[in-house]
């Protein structure tokens, strides 16, 4: 009985299955990650330059956010791979980065840390909720008719807060918004921004026509 012969060995598939809106989330993926290494050089060195360069990083990862869906409409290649890949670079871009841009400003309180935990947390379960209801609110045509609750990207405003605070003097210990004690940690009024942008992200009541 002749054995029958394995398929052949295909060669950077992965490659070959990414197109080229594909690429530009990769982008939004970068520059996520960028900033997060630039808050953390932030940390160590205490220059201004790279906090301000950290924060110039979200409006480009917008600027990749936006492009990759027009290309992906424009060549019509959208697929579950490239939506699957806009998720997790969001999910880096306007969620961890946002939160560790603002640790490294000085939201480094016991509270801040759960609030910032808290607004990462809601990111990735809108983003999770989006992906799986996609389909029901196209309402069978090819794009999502509206947003339930604020798109993650909308985080991009918290970033340019931490810039105009920055440029004020206003981080580190002379955060915007001072400081209290509440029981055993501290909270700084800065970090309800993020609650507040978490809380509006999750948000079922809340409809935001798609453009």
């Amino acid at each position: 009985m002749t054995a029958t012969p394995p398929p052949p060995r295909r060669r950077f598939s992965m490659i070959r299955e990414f197109h080229l809106a594909d690429f530009f989330t990769l982008g939004n993926a970068a520059c996520g990650v960028g900033c997060v290494f630039l808050a953390m050089a932030f940390v160590a060195s205490g220059s201004l330059a790279h906090f301000y360069a950290a924060c110039a990083l979200a409006p480009a990862a917008f600027a990749f956010d936006v492009l990759d869906g027009r290309i992906a409409r424009w060549r019509q290649t959208s697929s579950p791979l490239g939506r699957e890949l806009d998720s997790l670079a969001d999910v880096i871009s306007f969620g961890m980065a946002p939160a560790a841009l603002g640790f490294a400003a000085g939201l480094r309180g016991g509270w801040d840390a759960a609030l910032l935990a808290y607004f990462v947390c809601c990111g990735v379960s809108r983003l999770a909720r989006f992906n799986v209801t996609a389909e029901a609110l196209s309402e069978g045509g090819d794009k999502v008719k509206y947003f339930e609750g604020t798109p993650i990207p909308t985080s991009v405003v918290l970033v340019g807060l931490l810039a105009w605070a920055a440029g004020a003097g206003r981080i580190g210990e002379a955060m915007a918004g001072g400081a209290w004690a509440l029981g055993p940690w501290t909270l700084h009024p800065f970090t309800l921004l993020y609650a507040l942008s978490g809380t509006l992200m999750i948000s079922k009541t809340l409809r935001i026509p798609k453009l």
